[in-house]
């Protein structure tokens, strides 16, 4: 059995949960849709933060108010994010981050990807009959947790770019978990609409009230407190990351790993001392007179976002006037997609041709294959420069993730994604907050269908592919504009189609990422459920195109840096993203 007859079989277990609930598909997007609310746009002269929660824009905004960086604002972000939308990030996980330094001039990307243990093998995933798990067995429980990496990334990079003490960041979020917030109407939704959640005590207790007959998700709008968060922010502001790690913290997460009653894990106490962040070169490319630069592998985000790019702009150049911008994005897509899936793994694993997937001449040769006339059945990877032939293989990458964007006084940018995984992930919390299943992003099986390895195949102390795509995009050397979304492996579409939507129709970025998304990752195509215009949707059915209408879960927070105007940002409507500055 393949991943793809998993999925299947999935989606036919939850088919009805979806129907009674109106979510969305349970297997593409597990954190369900939660409605579309009005366009969100904002304008500041000096500095901004657009976060997926107003507690956690305000934070940022207190620190850069306070002279703090860009980074600054960033860590008390993740911190605040990690209480309050605690269903799809937090400390438990880990991130992908752009930081540009205006004074010089320097592009830095950070990798805080989870590390899978040193113990696990290339059969985790599978039973002893040789057939992959089940969806929710791979998930649920300490089996799917990976080391987490975002408060090691961000630790060092606060070293070379905060301006702030350490401790101060940490007390936007200790205040607000001792306190309390209310129960928003996404989280409650999602703890309502989501299975499985409350499978171990600690979630169960925080999360749910008891009634006469069972659990029932607190109601929304009450106050929740979460006095273990803070006596964990405490420590690690006092002790810093090397608690985490090295320290008590590091005992009690292995320890609830090892000990998880739904299915214990491999992680230990020398995995997560182990852990390193790594600091990168972006992944950069040209896109008509913008350079646009995201994370480098293993996320798959930055490649394949420039490839459709580069493969929409080398397609309308060809047909000028008859070009279909709607059509060359689907095709687009189908092959950028087609490359991303068979090449594309921790590059410390396999060899990633990353320049070859995004090289202009290979990009144009492979663009002869979009016709005005005729649509894309089955794609097969092509050959990049520095490419061994390989064919494509999928992993079940979910979308519970965050994304935020910040800009500071100074000029200084901070496009940065983390994520959980599925939402609320492997439902372990360990001292308030929620540990990841961040493994279920390998594939699944080690060996393609012709019997070779997969890229993506889960190894020992290896991080997995991710479609996580931080961007910033620059013109004549400037920084011009910070993007990002949550969505799984539709985050690609989600930033590829904005950028197009910003950068080639000129569209303001709050109208742009509020604009109905269309998604092509294979042979099927998705429209948004509601933002779908319908003479395009008429259009590209009868060019070909097996379009299906679903709701679309994007996070899209977006800042465009204007030197006249000033910073005008993005939140988006399918979330409770706000917009704030000074």
């Amino acid at each position: 059995m393949r991943w793809v007859d998993i999925k299947s079989l999935y989606f036919s277990v939850l088919c009805l949960y979806g129907v009674l609930t109106h979510a969305s598909d349970p297997i593409i997007a597990p954190e369900t849709a939660s409605g579309f609310g009005a366009i969100k746009s904002g304008n500041y002269s000096k500095a901004m933060a657009v976060t997926a929660n107003p507690h956690a824009s305000r934070a940022a905004a207190k620190i850069l108010r306070q002279g703090g960086s860009a980074v600054d604002a960033a860590i008390a972000a993740q911190l605040v994010l990690g209480l309050v939308e605690p269903q799809s990030s937090g400390i438990g996980g880990g991130a992908f981050m752009l930081h540009w330094r205006a004074r010089d001039g320097e592009l830095v990307a950070w990798d805080g990807r989870e590390i899978s243990p040193a113990s696990v093998s290339e059969t985790h995933y599978l039973n002893a009959d040789g057939e992959p798990m089940d969806f929710f067995s791979a998930v649920i429980g300490g089996h799917s947790v990976g080391v987490p990496g975002v408060l090691a990334m961000l630790e060092a990079s606060h070293k070379e770019h905060g301006k702030l003490p350490w401790a101060n960041l940490f007390q936007p979020a200790i205040i607000l978990a001792e306190q309390g917030f209310a129960i928003s109407e996404r989280l409650h939704i999602l703890l309502s609409r989501m299975p499985k959640v409350a499978v171990n005590p600690q979630i169960r207790n925080y999360f749910y009230s008891q009634t006469e007959t069972d659990w029932q998700p607190k109601a929304e709008g009450s106050l929740l407190r979460n006095p273990a968060y803070a006596q964990t922010l405490r420590r690690l502001a006092t002790l810093g990351a090397a608690d985490f790690y090295r320290g008590e913290l590091a005992k009690q997460i292995v320890q609830a790993v090892k000990h998880d009653p739904n299915r214990a894990g491999h992680l230990s106490f020398s995995d997560m001392a182990a852990y390193q962040p790594e600091k990168h070169e972006a992944v950069c490319g040209q896109f008509q007179i913008y350079r646009i630069c995201g994370a480098p592998p293993p996320s798959s985000g930055g490649i394949t976002v420039l490839a459709i790019l580069g493969l929409l702009e080398a397609y309308e150049i060809r047909y000028g006037e008859h070009a279909d911008w709607q059509h060359g994005f689907i095709e687009a897509s189908k092959l950028a997609f087609a490359d991303r899936n068979a090449y594309v793994g921790d590059p410390a694993f396999v060899n990633v041709p990353t320049r070859g997937m995004i090289n202009r001449d290979y990009l144009q040769q492979r663009a002869k294959l979009i016709s005005n006339n005729t649509v894309l059945g089955t794609v097969n990877a092509g050959l990049p420069p520095g490419a061994e032939p390989r064919l494509s293989s999928d992993s079940p990458e979910l979308p519970s993730t965050t994304h935020l964007s910040i800009v500071d006084a100074e000029g200084n940018v901070v496009s940065m994604t983390s994520s959980i995984e599925t939402a609320f992930g492997s439902r372990i919390m360990v001292g308030g907050f929620l540990l990841n299943n961040q493994l279920t992003d390998f594939s699944f099986t080690p060996k393609n269908i012709d019997g070779a390895l997969v890229a993506n195949r889960i190894q020992p102390s290896k991080r997995p592919r991710s479609s996580m795509a931080p961007t910033i995009v620059f013109k004549d050397g400037r920084a011009l504009l910070a993007i990002g979304s949550p969505g799984g492996t539709r985050i690609i579409n989600y930033v590829a189609g904005s950028l197009y939507r910003i950068l080639a129709k000129k569209l303001p970025v709050a109208e742009a990422i509020a604009d109905g998304h269309l998604v092509a990752m294979g042979y099927d195509v998705e429209m948004e459920r509601g933002r779908a215009d319908n003479s395009t949707l008429a259009r590209l059915r009868e060019q070909g195109h097996h379009i299906t209408l679903k709701d679309q879960t994007s996070g899209l927070h977006v800042i465009l840096i204007d030197a006249k105007t000033g910073l005008e940002g993005g939140a988006d409507p399918r979330r409770e993203g706000e917009i704030n500055g000074f």
